[in-house]
Order: structure tokens, then C-alpha cells, then sequence
């Protein structure tokens, strides 16, 4: 069944944080997308979970319909997070997080965990070298802006499609914006990568890992290490690469419902 969810808007330090909530009175989930994507990603989710959860996607700092920010650290999104919880009138929910947003979501729970009844991390890593690479590094040769949605969408290159649905327009018809700015993107990404098992360990709730078998961020060894290591912790593999919840939404719900099931 189609979810219509409401959009709203709170400021965090001058800056609007949007996000999504599907409504309904179930137990809250909050629902942390990756880079390059936005909470409207839990869409399908949030329908496959129904009545009994309440889901809740904001846009994190610098995308969708968020503000850009002045940082990209852990500090800072686990700040927005804290500020959203709070303004929703929220003790304690299940954290769902898809690589960037799974890192801060067991950040927060390491902050502050009566927050946090459950952890769902979808295909994140908890050591993530920095190899000197950048993997996304390619979206520097996107513009931010265009005078048309076309232009901008082709300006993508082969990702047109999965962007040029997420495009913004600017004030005024002044024309096209991206839902990220490429920069900020570099420099969140560049912040993620470093060893996170002090956080991953600090909690006890109980935890959802969702691998994809052919990601390209997790591998098998780590993933493995990452639940026998943590109590509480139970294994899902699904076949798919390092993202997910396009890749194989049926699967993600499934695997999500069964495991919201037994908390």
C-alpha cells in the first residue's frame, strides 16, 4: 500500500533539517539514507512495515531538501539527529542507517545509548581505511546548478536516472539544483573513513546487520568480525552490491520486518 508521508521542518543552528514522517502511532524508526540519496529512499519500506512502525527519514545535513552545512563530522550529524529526536518528543527508538547514515547511527547510539532500542545498520563498515582513493571523487565534475532539469540530469551522466528524479528547483525559478553539492559530498565522505569498532562495540541493544554479498564496502571478513565481536548482533546476507535498498527492496523489508519482529 502507498504511504503518503508528511514533510516538515526544523532549524538546527540557523539551518533547516527536513525530514519525512510516514505518520501513524507504532514504535518510531528512524530511517539514515547514504551519500547521494535522501530519506524519501525509505519510501518502500516504510509501506512494507505498515502500521506497527512509525517511520521517521530526514534529509541529513546537505541533502534533499536539508540545508548544507558548515561540517560534515560525526559530531555534527549525530547533533542534527539529537535535535531531531528531541523536537518529535522521542525517548527511544530503532535506528536504521544505510552506509553514511549507519555510521552515525551507531555513533549516537555509542553517544547516547537509551536513545536507542535497536540498531539496523545496512552494509557499513566499522573500519574503513583511507586508501587514498575517493570513491566518490566523480561527482566533482557534476554542477551544482543548471538553468534546466535536463541539463542538469544529463550533466550526471549514466547517473540521470537515478538522479534526475531527486533534482531540486531553485528559488524563483531561477532553475536546477543537484540534491547534494558535490564538495560537501568529498568532504563527508572523506570524514567517514577511519576505524569505528570503539563504536560499534560500545552498545549492547539489539543489532540488524545487513550485508550485500558483493559490496564494495563491506567485506565478508569484516562483516562476520563485526557480529561475533558485538552481543547482540544477527547476520543477513543479501545478494546484492553495496546498495541495498534499491538493489533488492523486497529483501531489505523482509529482513528489516523480521528482525523488528523479535525486539
Amino acid at each position: 500500500m502507498a504511504v503518503q508521508p508528511t514533510r516538515a521542518t526544523l532549524t538546527v543552528a540557523g539551518r533547516a533539517l527536513s525530514y519525512l514522517d510516514f505518520g501513524g502511532t507504532g514504535r518510531p524508526l528512524v530511517t539514515l539514507h547514504g551519500h547521494l540519496s535522501e530519506g524519501a529512499s525509505f519510501t518502500a519500506l516504510a509501506a512494507a512495515l505498515g502500521p506497527e512502525w512509525r517511520v521517521i527519514a530526514p534529509d541529513q545535513r546537505g541533502h534533499g531538501d536539508s540545508d548544507r552545512a558548515p561540517e560534515y563530522t560525526r559530531a555534527g550529524y549525530v547533533a542534527d539527529l539529537l535535535a531531531l529526536v528531541h523536537h518529535l518528543g522521542i525517548d527511544r527508538a530503532v535506528f536504521l542507517g544505510h552506509s553514511l547514515g549507519a555510521f552515525n547511527a551507531f555513533h549516537l547510539a555509542a553517544e547516547r545509548p537509551e536513545l536507542v532500542e535497536a540498531l539496523i545498520n545496512v552494509d557499513a563498515a566499522v573500519d574503513f581505511p583511507d586508501h587514498g582513493t575517493r570513491p566518490l571523487a566523480f561527482v566533482l565534475n557534476f554542477p551544482y546548478t543548471a538553468a534546466t532539469r535536463e541539463e542538469l540530469a544529463a550533466a550526471c551522466g549514466p547517473l540521470a536516472t537515478v538522479l534526475g528524479p531527486l533534482l531540486r528547483p531553485l528559488p524563483d525559478g531561477a532553475g536546477w539544483r543537484l540534491p547534494f553539492h558535490p564538495q560537501d559530498t568529498v568532504d563527508s565522505e572523506n570524514l567517514v573513513h577511519g576505524d569505528h569498532w570503539k563504536q560499534w562495540l560500545a552498545t549492547d541493544c539489539p543489532a540488524l546487520l545487513i550485508h550485500g554479498l558483493r559490496s564494495q564496502v563491506l567485506p565478508a571478513e569484516q562483516a562476520d568480525a563485526m557480529c561475533s565481536r558485538r552481543p547482540g548482533t544477527v547476520y543477513r546476507a543479501l545478494d546484492t552490491d553495496h546498495f541495498v535498498q534499491q538493489a533488492d527492496p523486497e529483501g531489505l523489508a523482509i529482513a528489516v520486518r523480521e528482525f523488528l519482529a523479535g525486539i
